[in-house]
């Protein structure tokens, strides 16, 4: 969850190491921090907070000549977000940052502070830099040292070290958590995501789980599996907008016309997976965390109706733990937007041990996920930077849609004419996401009613009711209100004992599916006075707010439709609340560890 980048080379360290943190910020923002080792001097700045404090700190730093650097932006896992918590952690000639979790680290620190190491931070990186001067002292050479150090810790990791005894170097090491290393000419460059680097190097390679080394100026050409280096430097502007989030909700519809470009052809679906891909699969299993989950879910009523396919969703982090029973005829599907999702990774790691077929559904080629999945379908929306999901869920909704349908047709379940209806109610859909300035500006007004109160529940029904999750979820994220989404056959089963005046609802009510029983539900909430939000194609008097969306002919059009609405909802209400949405308290964009 945190980002790391590092640099090797003759260029100002401190600037390419900013701006590549920059592109990482929103991987985590509770504290920032470099190291620069040049001319035999090691200079460590860190900061709370985000990284614009960091810049400001190091404004008056220039570094000349040759060096190497390495650089932090954190998510805070061991310890608070302090300034001696933040990264790079440091020994006495020596300096590291971490992604990951150490798990053995108060074995490890107990060690070394009976032999006189004193310990500066509460976090379980800083063992690291401490044990490998210790073994400095042991082994013949750096690397072994280095070696040694990697080899006595039990967790997960991405590692840059940088030493003055070693000034033109940088050691690495990888296990579980994402790394990678890029070169051009003569420089080097390591970063947890590719982002940083589009535009700046020609040449990549992934690390794998396992590989620990060091790297100069003339080792690149011996990594294994080195390739091409493309993409183009995507923007980072919000172009008008308000927050990131704000922007990528506003284009969904046209971003997801990228997730059916070359997949829908005279009005079929043709998916880039094998002609056999459907035999011999009689179940399907979907493991994600977060909005993945909730899009796992949708794809549970749409994979059970049109492929008639049974169809369980699992959450990743309880998955592996649960001595799950995996049969060899089932299709095992893992969801993540950023394909570094360390619990659904390790979920998928089992998977593929126990020899399903394993698909992975994600927005990055080359993450891990994609990499470790026997098969993959990318969603193709760009680089998401609010750290609440948007185009993400729509995206992967829209893909398992898809995959569904094309499921039923290889199976000879539903007919020619079948799937051009389900082709065009995709397209349909699609267009259902461009936003309408006047819904727009009718949720900018009713916001400030929703403010206060105990809190909110989201009901809906069918596949209504995972965009419920979807949407107590976004709200939760980003206004710290508290929210909780709900079947809505469910309230007289329990949830019914909150309402009174002070609970918000948010009714889904969806014209083409179950609206009679959602109706029921709602006036069961309206008696007991709490205060009910409908969303809606119709007028209905039982509301005390209502939200029109355009009329529309079919239920999964009304999804998405009412899916931007739950979406701006929660942007307008964190707004009003004066938080921010892009980067909002205690969460970071891609979870990197358990």
């Amino acid at each position: 969850m945190c980002g790391i980048v590092g640099y090797i080379g003759s260029n100002e360290k401190k600037n390419i190491i900013l701006s590549g943190l920059k592109e990482l910020e929103y991987r985590g923002y509770d504290s920032a921090g470099i190291s620069v080792l040049s001319n035999n001097i090691l200079s460590t700045f860190k900061t709370t907070g985000k990284l614009i404090n960091l810049e400001n700190k190091c404004k008056d730093f220039n570094s000349s000549g040759f060096g190497v650097a390495i650089g932090h932006t954190r998510w805070a896992t061991h310890g608070k977000a302090t300034e001696v918590n933040a990264h790079p952690h440091f020994g006495e000639s020596s300096s590291v940052v971490h992604n990951g979790i150490i798990e053995n680290f108060l074995e490890v620190k107990q060690l070394l502070e009976s032999r006189g190491k004193i310990f500066l931070s509460q976090t379980d990186t800083e063992v690291i830099v401490h044990l490998f001067e210790e073994n400095l002292k042991i082994y013949p050479n750096h690397l072994e040292a280095f070696k040694n150090t990697i080899n006595s810790l039990i967790g997960s990791y991405a590692i840059l070290l940088i030493t003055k005894s070693a000034p033109d170097r940088i050691f690495y090491a990888k296990n579980g958590s994402p790394l990678l290393i890029g070169a051009s000419k003569d420089e080097i460059y390591f970063a947890s995501s590719s982002t940083p680097l589009i535009g700046l190097i020609d040449r990549v390679c992934y690390l794998e789980d396992g590989d620990i080394g060091v790297m100069d100026t003339k080792s690149f050409d011996n990594l294994k599996n080195i390739q091409p280096m493309g993409g183009e430097k995507i923007s980072s502007q919000k172009d008008g907008y308000r927050y990131f989030m704000e922007k990528e909700i506003y284009e969904q519809h046209k971003v997801l016309k990228d997730t059916l470009r070359n997949r829908i052809l005279d009005d079929d679906i043709i998916l880039d997976l094998p002609d056999n891909f459907e035999d011999d699969i009689s179940r399907i299993y979907i493991c994600a965390c977060g909005t993945s989950y909730n899009a796992g879910l949708s794809a549970k009523y749409l994979f059970e109706r049109e492929a008639k396919i049974k169809t369980d969703v699992v959450i990743a982090s309880e998955f592996r733990y649960a001595d799950p029973i995996m049969e060899k005829d089932t299709l095992f599907i893992v969801i993540s937007q950023s394909g570094e999702t360390a619990d659904t990774l390790e979920a998928l790691k089992l998977a593929n041990k126990n020899n399903l077929k394993t698909l992975a559904i994600c927005n990055v080629d080359n993450s891990s996920i994609v990499r470790e999945a026997k098969y993959s379908l990318l969603t193709r929306v760009g680089i998401e930077k609010g750290v609440a999901s948007t185009k993400a869920f729509s995206s992967q909704v829209i893909l398992l849609w898809m995959l569904g349908i094309y499921i039923a047709k290889k199976k000879s379940l539903i007919s020619i004419e079948q799937v051009r209806t389900q082709v065009s109610n995709i397209k349909a859909s699609i267009e259902a996401t461009k936003v309408n300035a006047c819904i727009h500006d009718r949720l900018k007004k009713i916001s400030k009613r929703y403010l206060h109160g105990h809190g909110f529940f989201f009901i809906g029904r069918d596949i209504f009711y995972p965009l419920a999750l979807e949407g107590a979820l976004k709200l939760k994220e980003i206004s710290y209100l508290h929210a909780d989404g709900y079947p809505g056959g469910e309230m007289k089963h329990g949830p019914i004992a909150l309402a009174d005046s002070e609970l918000f609802c948010v009714s889904l009510m969806p014209k083409h599916l179950l609206y009679d029983k959602i109706k029921n539900n709602i006036q069961e909430l309206s008696a007991r006075d709490a205060t009910i939000c409908i969303v809606a194609q119709e007028y209905n008097d039982i509301a005390d707010d209502i939200v029109l969306i355009d009329k529309f002919n079919s239920y999964m059009e009304e999804f998405f439709a009412m899916m931007i609405v739950l979406q701006l909802l929660a942007l307008e209400i964190s707004i009003r609340l004066g938080n921010d949405v892009d980067m909002p308290r205690n969460l970071a964009k891609s979870v990197t560890v358990e």
